[in-house]
């Protein structure tokens, strides 16, 4: 299911699996599939300029693991993130930087390039491989991170960075030194099954 919406530009991404998922599995519970969601990600962003340090952070994301085919889906609406260093800050964010109101959601979906075994205890390095869209602009991307197994449940964390200008963010020149050029992403989530 996931692997077929991929590629899905509507930013209903984890919309279709969530509801595909339950339409396709009636009386069987997700955790009996090889299928997991989960709606208690966190995601924390940070742009640190010369000028000023920026945080934002959310515990909206949400998420979708195929396990047999080691696919997985990730979601968060722009408008969840709490923090900035003010209200006009977090009203420029939205409105000047990322359009919120144009482009609500951002997305990450793709596959593991590493096998994972989900029966077995353990953590383990990966490289996902997936199309990143911020902005309403997709880019391919490997992200490292880990996934750690135990006792059945799944958690996946990773940290990397987002150049604005591969996601057509225009920052102006009066505000370069406060806005760093890159902002530094980490997030985790955990699938139960």
């Amino acid at each position: 299911m996931i692997a077929m919406h991929l590629h899905n530009k509507s930013g209903n991404l984890l919309h279709t699996i969530f509801v595909g998922t339950a339409l396709l599995l009636p009386g069987i519970g997700l955790a009996q599939s090889n299928i997991l969601v989960s709606t208690n990600g966190k995601v924390k962003f940070m742009s640190d300029a010369p000028l000023e340090i920026i945080e934002a952070h959310t515990d909206k994301l949400k998420g979708a693991i195929d396990q047999s085919k080691n696919t997985f889906a990730f979601s968060v609406e722009i408008k969840s993130l709490k923090g900035f260093n003010g209200e006009l800050q977090k009203e420029h964010f939205h409105e000047n930087y990322l359009e919120t109101e144009k482009f609500p959601t951002a997305t990450f979906s793709g596959k593991f390039i590493e096998q994972i075994d989900y029966a077995t205890t353990g953590t383990y390095g990966i490289r996902a491989k997936g199309i990143l869209s911020i902005h309403g602009i997709q880019k391919e991307r490997i992200i490292k991170g880990k996934v750690t197994v135990n006792n059945g449940n799944i958690q996946i964390d990773a940290a990397f960075t987002v150049r604005l200008e591969d996601h057509d963010i225009k920052v102006p020149k009066i505000v370069y030194s406060k806005i760093a050029e890159e902002m530094k992403v980490d997030f985790n989530i955990q699938f139960k099954q």
